[in-house]
């Protein structure tokens, strides 16, 4: 009778589920003289250890996603809306973001933010004067950032990586503000998952032409001569002061997709410097 190979000699490893176990290696330990259903129904009188593992985050996770889905899954149309946090009601800025939000509520669109004050609070608020669902997806964050008083549906988030998918998930549109780095961060998310093809092509309006285009020029003048992207990833972007052409854009891509908006709508082509039109001037009221 022919010898077995060596590869498919038993090697006596144990296997549970995904779980494989080699022989002679360290068990946990397991507690002695007290039954598992003992351990589970036992009152801890501190904070249990386990509540700060890996394993017991991994369900956190899991909820965050699964609270997420259930609350957005019946949203219907929807723009995720981004901006700094830091700007004041007097700012022309959170002017232009209360605008858009009404428009977006009358034109049948809920509006997504963070939830926060500034920019987010603006776009809640807008959303509710225009008669639409207005959403906030709110981060824990070690300064308490509280939950904004515009927003008609409110989620909790632990972690910014569960929070980031309901903001794509559940968006037909990008819209950005002025902002930071948090901003900065949702933007070329945005971009980059456009570009690679994880998610279908949508508009990433890009609000306010005197903040964002010295970006732009750097974009085409040092990433696009580098070669690091090609010109098409460059006209992903959309750049405007107009809550109206805004709308515009993102209803053209809505009814036809990105090629055929592209033909059908001037506002919806990619926008070269020369296009750009001079910023309104800075009012004194402003901070």
């Amino acid at each position: 009778m022919p010898e077995k190979s060596k590869a498919n000699k038993p090697t006596g490893h144990h296997r549970s589920g995904r779980v494989t176990t080699r022989p002679g290696a360290p068990h946990p330990t397991r507690r002695v003289g007290r039954t598992e259903d003992e351990a589970l129904l036992r009152r801890p009188t501190t904070r249990p250890e386990f509540l700060d593992s890996d394993p017991w985050r991994s369900l956190r996770i899991l909820s965050e996603f699964v609270e997420g889905f259930d609350a957005l899954a019946g949203v219907g149309p929807a723009v995720s809306v981004f901006g700094s946090a830091r700007t004041k009601p007097n700012h022309r800025y959170y002017k232009l973001a209360r605008e858009l939000g009404a428009r977006l509520g009358r034109a049948g669109y809920a509006v997504i933010t963070g939830g926060g004050p500034g920019i987010m609070a603006a776009a809640n608020r807008g959303a509710q004067e225009g008669g639409g669902l207005s959403v906030g997806c709110n981060i824990e964050l070690p300064m308490e950032q509280g939950i904004n008083p515009y927003v008609d549906l409110g989620i909790e988030f632990r972690y910014f990586f569960a929070r980031k998918v309901m903001f794509v998930k559940y968006a037909d549109a990008f819209v950005i503000f002025p902002g930071g780095y948090g901003t900065l961060d949702e933007l070329f998310e945005a971009l980059t998952l456009i570009q690679t093809k994880k998610v279908q092509d949508f508009p990433v309006i890009l609000m306010g032409t005197e903040y964002w285009t010295g970006m732009v020029d750097w974009i085409r003048a040092t990433l696009l001569e580098e070669a690091a992207i090609n010109a098409a990833d460059v006209d992903l972007l959309r750049l405007t002061d107009d809550p109206a052409e805004a709308i515009e854009i993102i209803e053209a891509y809505a009814a036809k997709g990105r090629n055929q908006a592209a033909s059908t709508a001037k506002a919806t082509k990619p926008i070269a410097r020369s296009d750009v039109r001079a910023p309104a001037k800075p009012e004194h009221a402003e901070s």
